[in-house]
């Protein structure tokens, strides 16, 4: 090999070293780009979940502020109905104690009732439902047993008598009904 040669070789052998070094270069730049691409993928997956999350949460508590407000609205008036059970009580007690065969007071007994039914009839049209489980099944969800009592003609468990009606807002206690309640006679 001449001297010529050896030039042309060691140029090539430089040329070939210098592609490498800067093949080299291109493969740690590609690397690094794919690396951050990566990174760029998980935190765009991530801030995609924490979206969806917090778009979810804003549904729920969207949905949870209308339940809260259908809520106050059907039960807003629970309070005033409870105030007004006694006055309902006191008419019926009233009519209770009127004696109907007597002429004097038969006007008076006729106004009391028209008086209960206008009352009932205005506290039905917002929600308001009297109790009166008179020979039904005795549910402690509804009824307060007062007393028990043994009872042949009765299926033991049903209502015997109501010392005072139950009232319901709107599918909610307001008062349950004081009953009195059968048992098997020993």
């Amino acid at each position: 090999m001449n001297e010529q040669d050896k030039v042309q070789s060691a140029e090539q052998a430089t040329q070939t070293e210098q592609e490498q070094v800067q093949l080299s270069d291109e493969q740690q730049i590609i690397a690094k780009l794919e690396a951050e691409l990566e990174k760029a993928k998980t935190t765009a997956a991530e801030q995609t979940d924490l979206a969806l999350r917090v778009r979810a949460e804003a549904e729920n508590m969207k949905r949870r502020a209308a339940q809260d407000v259908e809520k106050a609205h059907k039960f807003a008036l629970e309070k005033f109905a409870g105030d007004l059970l006694p006055a309902l009580d006191n008419l019926e007690r009233s009519l209770g104690f009127i004696d109907p065969a007597n002429e004097a007071v038969k006007a008076l007994a006729e106004g009391v009732e028209l008086t209960l039914k206008g009352l009932i009839d205005t506290v039905a049209k917002y929600g308001v439902q009297q109790i009166d489980p008179q020979g039904q099944p005795f549910n402690p969800d509804f009824h307060q047993a007062m007393s028990i009592q043994p009872n042949a003609d009765l299926a033991p468990n049903t209502v015997i008598f109501v010392m005072q009606k139950g009232y319901e807002l709107n599918g909610r206690l307001l008062r349950p009904a004081m009953v009195g309640v059968s048992k098997k006679p020993d």
